[in-house]
């Protein structure tokens, strides 16, 4: 790849962004008052966000080059180096990452009550190791703010969680390290191969059949895990369950992109022999995910656990635009995890509302109350109509693109998860019937409070990117689409090379 265009040169934003909310952080600890560190960190988040913006207008979308990039030493007689840059796909994630903490902070502002100084600090340390993650272009730089965001994240789940709040943060956290093992031996062979960290330098080299194999094994067990695709699923629920409102959202529309943004940025471009290999099972591993997904959140009567579950049937979608290796695919495969990130998030943010009025997440409990809270009730209805892919919205456009993919793959592929999409009709509208109507026998709901100003400004945000993207999807599939290209390339042109050579 080329560097980046000279309009991206000057100021460091990229590390701006990332070390800017360790900076926050620090000045939260300071902070003795409550009330201020609420306002702190709000103002924080925000004016992080408002700086992220540049990162839109001076892109240049015609590039697939990584851009404002940053390279300097920091372990010489390592070869580690404090690299970074964003290409199309990176550009996104960064955006969502620095959107949605601003979100997480105002949903926690009645919902959080103690130990606020140090929640507040675990959301900015978070920040930092997610927006690290999408930027870094060293290795062991990428697998130290992968690593990073794993403390804080479990703090969130075992200190601020439900009742068992420790089971699911000890389950998160076993699985995360469990697969960082494996993704931090690929990384050393790799270094072992090339003589650098780079990520750059590892793609397009011509390493043998069966390296590649064993890489990409390990490096799919990681991001599987992360994702989590089907088998490795099960501490999604029992954390989303268990974690407060900021943490379900930041898990949903940050963490599990994380994984779908490793196969992209590392299983595709270094090894794509094994990903041609590979693919078949990963393409049936997500068919998989995306039916368990809906029929296991068709049963749930809790709704967490029913909007959890949506998230594996989502993100099978994610997976699945990946390994069709086609260009709609993997274009629609970003957008949906883009679209998951707004989506689901949101509703987290619904789920929390209900629980902050109810005290409890029972779909039963909360049945009927719709009619006392119309103004909840109209986003709800909105962002459940998003998350089923009704045409118009934000989540449309990605699933099509990825059926569309698919569809040019394998006929029989796309029949076999075409049944995924009826049952999202059949659990969102199910929920939404449920909690805007209910039955003939609700409970009473007459003293329920519809949505606070704080409420609706949380979500607004959401419901504009929901018609955006929905009704004008054309600058976010022109972000990424030099870049996806470019990989659809990377992984075609090496392919031949790949299998002649020797293992």
């Amino acid at each position: 790849m080329t560097s980046a265009p000279a309009l991206n040169s000057g100021l460091p934003l990229l590390s701006v962004l990332i070390f800017s909310p360790l900076v926050a952080a620090a000045g939260a600890a300071l902070i003795g008052s409550e009330r201020l560190l609420r306002w702190w960190t709000l103002a924080c988040t925000t004016v992080i966000a408002a700086v992220s913006l540049p990162l839109w207008w001076n892109f240049n979308p015609a590039t697939a080059a990584f851009q404002f990039r940053e390279d300097h030493n920091w372990i010489p007689f390592l070869k580690i180096r404090y690299a970074l840059g964003i290409d199309g796909i990176s550009l996104l994630l960064v955006l969502l990452t620095t959107l949605i903490l601003p979100l997480c902070v105002l949903a926690s502002w009645r919902y959080i009550t103690v130990r606020v100084k140090e929640f507040m600090i675990c959301l900015l340390v978070m920040e930092s190791a997610m927006v690290g993650v999408f930027c870094a272009l060293d290795a062991i730089l990428f697998f130290i703010f992968w690593e990073a965001m794993l403390i804080p994240m479990a703090l969130l789940i075992g200190v601020w969680g439900g009742p068992r709040k420790v089971y699911a943060a000890i389950k998160f956290f076993i699985y995360t390290m469990a697969g960082s093992v494996f993704l931090l031996v690929a990384l050393i062979a790799l270094r072992l191969k090339t003589g650098s960290f780079s990520l750059e330098g590892m793609m397009g080299q011509p390493y043998g059949a069966t390296f590649q194999l064993w890489v990409f094994a390990a490096f799919a067990l990681s991001f599987a895990i992360k994702v989590p695709m089907f088998p490795f699923h099960t501490w999604l629920p029992a954390a989303h369950v268990e974690a407060p409102t900021a943490g379900s959202v930041i898990l949903a529309s940050v963490l599990l992109k994380m994984g779908t943004y490793g196969f992209l940025r590392f299983c595709l471009p270094i090894t794509p022999h094994a990903t041609h290999v590979f693919a078949p099972y990963l393409l049936a591993l997500s068919a998989v995910a995306i039916l368990y997904g809906g029929f296991t959140a068709l049963a749930q009567s809790d709704l967490k656990k029913l909007v959890a579950y949506s998230s594996v049937g989502h993100m099978g979608f994610a997976t699945l635009g990946i390994f069709v290796l086609n260009a709609s695919g993997i274009e629609g495969a970003v957008l949906v995890m883009i679209n998951h990130g707004v989506t689901t998030g949101a509703l987290f943010i619904c789920v929390g509302i209900i629980y902050e009025r109810l005290h409890t997440r029972d779909l039963s409990a909360a049945a009927g109350i719709g009619k006392h809270v119309p103004v909840f009730t109209g986003f709800l209805g909105v962002f459940c109509l998003s998350s089923l892919a009704f045409p118009g919205t934000n989540s449309f456009i990605g699933e099509f693109l990825v059926l569309a993919g698919s569809f040019s793959h394998s006929k029989l592929l796309t029949i076999c998860v075409v049944p995924g999409v009826v049952l999202a009709a059949a659990y969102m509208l199910r929920m939404l019937q449920r909690v805007a109507y209910g039955g003939t026998q609700n409970p009473d709901h007459h003293a329920i409070a519809d949505l606070e100003f704080r409420e609706i400004v949380t979500l607004l945000p959401l419901l504009v990117f929901v018609f955006w993207i929905g009704l004008h999807p054309q600058p976010f599939v022109h972000a990424m689409h030099a870049t996806v290209l470019n990989l659809i390339q990377q992984v075609g042109h090496a392919l031949p090379a790949a299998a002649a050579a020797v293992p």
